[in-house]
């Protein structure tokens, strides 16, 4: 972590390590402050709800979505990064209801990721997912979405956007 922040990273996103060891979140935020810590969830809709994964999304883990991101807050987590397993990938949209579920009940900002595949998933993540951000990766890669058109487009929709 220390090399991390001293070779210029503003954030460390803790995933698999923190749920195997949740203290890992008090001792970032204890030593380095909670802006630092950056607590990255993949969980997938199961029978019993929004489920916890490991490593990517392949391993199953007891920790429930709500109840682990709360923990995440109370340990000193300044950020949740909440990844759909279900919608990464396939560019339907963003998990919104989980996310708005996260984003009302957490005090701390809540990112949206997995599902991005147009503008308006964006704009759905701020507007009905509530979430504080949002991520995408392979529709900026591909050049899919560009850029400084998504900022525009949110922008116009008066949703605040850094031009």
């Amino acid at each position: 972590m220390e090399r991390l922040l001293s070779a210029g990273a503003d954030k460390v996103s803790v995933n698999s390590a923190a749920i195997k060891n949740p203290k890992l979140i008090d001792e970032i935020a204890l030593n380095f402050g909670s802006q630092v810590c950056v607590a990255a969830i993949d969980a997938k809709q199961t029978d019993e709800g929004w489920r916890c994964f490991l490593n990517g999304g392949r391993v199953p883990t007891d920790r429930m979505l709500f109840e682990w991101a709360h923990e995440a807050q109370e340990r000193g987590a300044g950020e949740i990064l909440f990844t759909s397993m279900d919608h990464d990938g396939v560019k339907q949209g963003f998990a919104n209801d989980a996310l708005r579920h996260l984003s009302d009940e957490l005090s701390i900002p809540v990112i949206a990721s997995g599902g991005a595949g147009a503008k308006e998933h964006f704009r759905d993540a701020f507007l009905e997912g509530h979430a504080d951000a949002a991520l995408a990766a392979s529709v900026f890669h591909f050049g899919e979405i560009p850029i400084p058109e998504l900022k525009q487009y949110l922008c116009d929709l008066k949703i605040p956007i850094r031009i």
